[in-house]
C-alpha cells in the first residue's frame, strides 16, 4: 500500500516582508549603540531570553536582548511612578551600621 503524499503548498513560516514589526531603541546603559533605534526583522526566544533580531544598515542584523530596548517589560518604577534612585555611599554606610546593631543586639541576647 502506497502512503499518499501530502498536495499543495507548505504553511510559510518566514517573515512576510509586507510585515513590519517597528523599530527599537537601545537603552542599556553601556551598549555601544544605546540611543539609536533599529527596524526590528524579528522577534525570538533564545535560550531562554527574549531576543530582538535588528537591522543597522552598514553591518546587517545583529541581536539583542529585548530588556536591553524600548521593548523591555516596564519596571516596578515606571509602573509606580518612581524615579529609580541610586544606592549612594553614605546610604550603604548607615546599612553597614544597622546590620552591625542587628549583629550586636543578637549576639547579645545569646549571652542572656
Amino acid at each position: 500500500m502506497e502512503i499518499p503524499k501530502p498536495e499543495g503548498r507548505s504553511l510559510r513560516t518566514a517573515l512576510d516582508h509586507s510585515s513590519h514589526l517597528g523599530w527599537a531603541e537601545i537603552r542599556h546603559p553601556f551598549h555601544p549603540l544605546r540611543g539609536q533605534r533599529f527596524e526590528v526583522l524579528k522577534k525570538r526566544r533564545i535560550l531562554g531570553v527574549d531576543t530582538l533580531i535588528l537591522r543597522e544598515l552598514e553591518r546587517g542584523s545583529f541581536s539583542v536582548a529585548r530588556e536591553w530596548t524600548d521593548w523591555a517589560d516596564p519596571s516596578w518604577y515606571d509602573a509606580l511612578g518612581f524615579s529609580p534612585h541610586r544606592l549612594d555611599a553614605n546610604s550603604l554606610f548607615e546599612l553597614v551600621t544597622l546590620l552591625e546593631q542587628l549583629a550586636g543586639s543578637q549576639s547579645d541576647n545569646k549571652k542572656d
